[in-house]
């Protein structure tokens, strides 16, 4: 892996965490994501599941991690299997996990090859009487693929039906949420890494540059900090474009005059950072530009500050509605007629700003996180407000990654790359 080894602690701890949700004499099994193909001979590159990293550490195809706190023998409580790596596969594939890499990896004693899995679960199998299977409920889930967990929850179901089965998700979207110290000190290092991409970025735009070569000094720089890849799909769109909510062509010319919506972030050891910024091709804002600039920033700002233990998400998007709506009569966007006569369930200010303001963020960029309980510190939310106004041609959102705090205001982990509208103005004229 790029990424420099994570200590053992955080999975150890991980998994008592969870193993501590549990029912008694019950057993919890997760999958690794299978490697998925292209065509001929191609496949993807290998992303692993999010859930058996998160409690394992394992960063491997093929791996199963079983956990089952009150199995009669100690050894059997946390159980690893993993594929059995030999000369040959280090040769065409590179090195694989040994038993001892694992264990030093997850801090799980108990590691057997895959081509055992089958006899172990039926000793384990024989000793509880209830299994968690891990299902997908992510509430942006649209799966339409049968993933390698799917096809070893139906293996398990059919093989012993007489089990009880529960469910591992809840546990671990409330789990999940909440992260742990070396969890934000991992995100910070994503922060980091998109933020030398972003200055790098502002030294390089100029008129006629091209989208897909800024997506390229943006990777360039990425990879060259161990980063993996783009923590998801790179959005750079200059001029009309950024009114299109998931822009990801990046094959437009930047023109002068124009701005660029920038929504472009690195991912490091799995966890993902989200950056939104939008700048000038020219190097300097339109007055009008800054204007609708200066009033996302500020709905931002206030935004943040409103990410508070015991918020409640639903009411918190009404109240950055009400601050946008603030925003967009003082652009001269909306009228007070508007405003008084809006559609309850759909008002007046979706017209310029239409998603949403803030989404859990982690080891997915749309992370865990269940939206009708109450935030709590140590929570990791985008902040992400915008004004798009195709009528005038350019789009603006600007966005940043916050920690809920147990008293104050959320800290920033993009506190220092660059978003003042002057700053960004002074850095792209320092050439």
């Amino acid at each position: 892996m790029k990424y420099h080894p994570i200590k053992r602690n955080l999975f150890i701890q991980n998994r008592r965490n969870f193993t501590a949700k549990m029912l008694p004499n019950s057993l919890a099994v997760f999958n690794s994501n299978d490697i998925y193909p292209i065509s001929a001979d191609s496949t993807l590159p290998f992303e692993q599941h999010r859930d058996i990293f998160y409690l394992s550490g394992v960063d491997q195809e093929e791996s199963i991690l079983v956990l089952f706190p009150d199995c009669p023998k100690d050894k059997h409580r946390e159980i690893l299997f993993l594929k059995e790596t030999n000369d040959h596969i280090a040769v065409w594939e590179g090195e694989k996990l040994t038993k001892e890499a694992a264990f030093e990896t997850s801090g799980i004693k108990t590691v057997y090859w895959l081509q055992d899995m089958e006899k172990i679960m039926f000793e384990l199998m024989t000793q509880c009487d209830m299994v968690y299977i891990n299902t997908n409920e992510h509430y942006r889930a649209n799966v339409e693929t049968e993933t390698r967990e799917d096809r070893f929850t139906t293996w398990l179901k059919n093989k012993y039906p007489a089990h009880s089965v529960a469910k591992s998700n809840p546990i671990l979207q409330r789990l999940r949420s909440v992260k742990n110290p070396i969890e934000i000190d991992l995100i910070q290092q994503a922060c980091d890494i998109t933020e030398k991409g972003f200055r790098r970025v502002l030294n390089f735009v100029k008129p006629d540059v091209w989208e897909y070569e800024i997506e390229a000094e943006f990777i360039h720089e990425f990879t060259r900090n161990r980063s993996r890849k783009f923590a998801y799909t790179p959005i750079i769109a200059s001029g009309n474009s950024a009114n299109v909510l998931h822009y990801i062509e990046n094959n437009k010319q930047c023109k002068s005059g124009n701005l660029i919506l920038l929504d472009v972030a690195a991912e490091y050891a799995n966890y993902s950072s989200d950056m939104t910024r939008t700048i000038p091709v020219s190097g300097k804002f339109t007055k009008r530009q800054k204007e609708v600039y200066n009033a996302v920033n500020r709905v931002k700002n206030e935004a943040t500050k409103m990410l508070l233990p015991g918020t409640d998400w639903a009411k918190y998007h009404k109240e950055v509605g009400k601050l946008m709506t603030s925003e967009l009569l003082g652009l001269k966007l909306l009228d007070k007629a508007d405003v008084q006569n809006e559609d309850p369930d759909w008002p007046a200010y979706k017209k310029y700003f239409m998603h949403g303001t803030s989404h859990h963020m982690g080891l997915d960029t749309h992370d865990y996180g269940i939206l009708t309980e109450p935030m709590k510190a140590n929570m990791v939310f985008t902040v992400e407000p915008g004004i798009y106004i195709p009528e005038e041609g350019f789009g603006i959102r600007l966005e940043d990654d916050v920690v809920i705090q147990k008293t104050g205001e959320p800290f920033n982990l993009m506190r220092n790359i660059p978003i003042e509208a002057d700053e960004i103005e002074e850095l792209m004229n320092s050439k």
